[in-house]
């Protein structure tokens, strides 16, 4: 099947508005026909070499992975879905029968791990994507930058079929993630204080998830007024520019919760800000989430003694959420009001702009830009 996509091929290059051929879903994967996909900073990430990939094995590649769309093709042994099914790609799978899917600790999956996977090809060994005659890789397992992708089942969301795809489709990452970091990865308790340091995609989702999880104080700290603003029309109850504390929150969320917060979340990416995030929280049981990703080697040092002391320190991938049972939670939560998901939209643009609006990006024009296929 021919299908238009962005193509990248090259570190600092813009992607390539092209069409490519898409294979039929081989067993257990489906083909998708994807109504919308969002833009995330990790393409920006990908494509400027953050992650230290050898480039040269694994172009071409179709990035993207906020994605909603269709099942129009179930292949061989598809069980729990069917065409016609509204659905949302997931870069981290669940099979539900493999030792992390069984724990209750953790989201990981490890079925697809040692299939190629995340190498850019199908559990079968082989790309399904085909452009100038020449194999194009798989990004994230997901590929939402081509209107037509193939995702194996178990790393598809089922969703209802009123939700609008061009919104729930960012359910495939930031929302995610931010919301998720506080219901499942701290799993914060009403009345709890909660600090958020970065208040770009993530760390807006992490203030709605502190309001919906009913935290009683929610500090937002950012270097921007607009973004801390933003944060506040999303439920923060105390803003702090950290331009105003010699470029920390550390000592200012300190002051605020008496000594320290139960929760802190780290969404930069940046490691100097993660050291603050760790401090701020109180000792005997303050618990630090990291959110943001460093670049490649980079390193976090910390005072052991602030571990001594009963604080925890942890991570989080996908906000802790099994995408296939949890994900559909926070689509009825969109559905009913209570998470909101238009507010964070920027712009819908068509495909043809997508570069555009990773420039915009690159400016920090917005928060999310959409697009519709």
């Amino acid at each position: 099947m021919k299908s238009k996509a962005a193509i990248f091929t090259e570190i600092g290059k813009p992607l390539i508005l092209d069409e490519i051929e898409v294979d039929d879903p081989g067993p257990g994967e489906c083909l998708v026909k994807l109504d919308a996909t969002g833009l995330c900073h990790t393409e920006i990430w990908y494509m400027g070499g953050g992650d230290g990939v050898d480039y040269a094995k694994l172009s071409p590649r179709i990035l993207g992975h906020e994605g909603g769309g269709v099942v129009v093709k179930a292949g061989s042994e598809v069980t729990s879905l069917r065409e016609g099914d509204h659905v949302v790609p997931l870069y981290i799978s669940e099979c539900g029968t493999c030792p992390e899917c069984r724990s209750p600790e953790t989201n990981l999956c490890s079925y697809l791990d040692d299939k190629g996977y995340y190498e850019g090809v199908m559990p079968g060994g082989k790309p399904a994507f085909h452009w100038r005659d020449k194999p194009a890789y798989h990004f994230m397992g997901t590929s939402t930058f081509s209107q037509y992708t193939v995702v194996p089942e178990v790393a598809l969301a089922r969703v209802r079929h009123d939700a609008p795809l061009d919104r729930v489709c960012l359910l495939g990452c930031a929302i995610t993630t931010g919301v998720g970091a506080v219901l499942w990865t701290a799993k914060v308790q009403r009345g709890a204080s909660v600090a958020v340091f970065g208040c770009g995609p993530i760390g807006l989702n992490v203030v709605q998830g502190a309001r919906i999880a009913g935290a009683e104080k929610i500090i937002a700290v950012d270097l921007k007024p607009a973004r801390l603003e933003t944060a506040r029309a999303l439920g923060a109850t105390h803003l702090i520019n950290a331009a105003d504390h010699g470029g920390s929150g550390t000592a200012p969320v300190k002051e605020l919760t008496g000594g320290g917060c139960d929760f802190s979340f780290e969404a930069t990416g940046n490691v100097h800000v993660m050291r603050q995030a760790f401090e701020s929280v109180r000792y005997g049981g303050g618990r630090c989430v990291l959110i943001g990703v460093a670049r490649t080697g980079e390193i976090l040092s910390l005072t052991p003694r602030m571990l001594i002391a009963g604080r925890v320190l942890t991570g989080t991938a996908f906000g802790g959420c099994k995408g296939r049972t949890q994900l559909p939670e926070l689509v009825d939560l969109y559905m009913d009001g209570t998470l909101k998901i238009d507010e964070l939209v920027t712009k819908d643009i068509p495909l043809e702009q997508i570069n555009d609006a990773f420039g915009w990006m690159h400016q920090d024009l917005g928060y999310r830009y959409v697009v519709k296929y």
